[in-house]
């Protein structure tokens, strides 16, 4: 167990003590949405919460919405959501804000709705513009400013995305609007979102959507090119609580908090490329990066 590991335990030490008869006896649902991400979040916190003497039911597997409704009814304890799914489409906020206003936004609103956000996470899985390292550095790309200027000075850049974030409101029109460039209909490629990280590792295209904490961009050697207008909502992942769960077992609160200091964008690229390159199991990497961590 490493030394921080140690430190932590004694910091948590009395809050577990007061709370570990109502631990021993109180189980709690963890749930977790049907990606590799979410599946490797429903995983630790189970581990994690297992072995400090709750009763765990895992249902992880689930689509946002239906997820987010189970809470809301009470059949879900806890899970891992994105502060920029709550502010649009669960609270349906339109304004723009920065990571911070979007946290504390989410967590007044859903406080009126029974739910406690704890601290958030320094993973911010938002969409993200994806490049091959080295064209990027050949290009002088490390911005989507650059990338603008690029197209604007008459160069063809062909540029993969899935449906969705192509059609949507707040999706590339607005983005190109914001940035004062054009890719063009015939340099747009739409295709799913998993095809897209082979299209640009295969160079079919020189520019991909990607989600910030993919595997595959550290896998495939990409970069994500700095949102310097900050046109992308903040995603940070968060884990969020029932309150009524919170009141009566307290020490999630300590146990969630500890796990969520130690992720950012890079750690959860590293596990989920773990699962998706790798091709480890959840499981193993769930566990292996809790006790790398001190936190079991």
């Amino acid at each position: 167990m490493r030394i921080k590991g140690l430190f932590r335990i004694a910091a948590l030490a009395t809050g577990l003590v007061a709370g570990a008869g109502a631990a021993s006896a109180a189980e709690i649902v963890v749930g977790g949405k049907n990606f590799t991400e979410q599946q490797l979040m429903a995983e630790m916190t189970s581990r994690l919460l297992a072995e400090n003497g709750f009763s765990v039911d895992k249902r992880a597997g689930l689509g946002t919405a239906p997820l987010r409704q189970a809470q809301e009814a009470g059949q879900i304890d806890v899970y891992w959501e994105y502060t920029g799914t709550s502010l649009i489409t669960f609270n349906k906020v339109e304004e723009r804000m920065d990571a911070a206003q979007t946290y504390e936004t989410v967590k007044r609103l859903d406080a009126e709705k029974g739910l406690v956000w704890l601290d958030p996470s320094a993973a911010n899985n938002t969409y993200a513009f994806a490049m091959r390292r080295a064209d990027a550095e050949e290009k002088g790309i490390a911005a989507i400013s650059d990338l603008a200027g690029k197209v604007n000075a008459g160069e063809d850049v062909s540029f993969a995305s899935n449906a969705e974030f192509y059609a949507r409101a707040d999706g590339l029109g607005p983005l190109e609007e914001t940035y004062g460039f054009s890719f063009g209909r015939a340099n747009i490629v739409r295709m799913d979102t998993g095809l897209v990280y082979q299209a640009l590792r295969d160079e079919q295209v020189d520019v991909g959507l990607v989600f910030a904490t993919d595997g595959r961009i550290p896998a495939f050697d990409f970069v994500v090119l700095a949102d310097d207008l900050g046109y992308f909502p903040a995603y940070a992942l968060t884990p969020v609580v029932r309150a009524e769960t919170l009141e009566a077992n307290p020490s999630l609160a300590d146990l969630l908090n500890a796990l969520s200091a130690e992720l950012d964008d890079a750690t959860m690229a590293r596990l989920n490329a773990a699962v998706d390159v790798d091709k480890r199991s959840v499981e193993d990497v769930a566990a292996s990066f809790l006790q790398e961590e001190g936190l079991i």
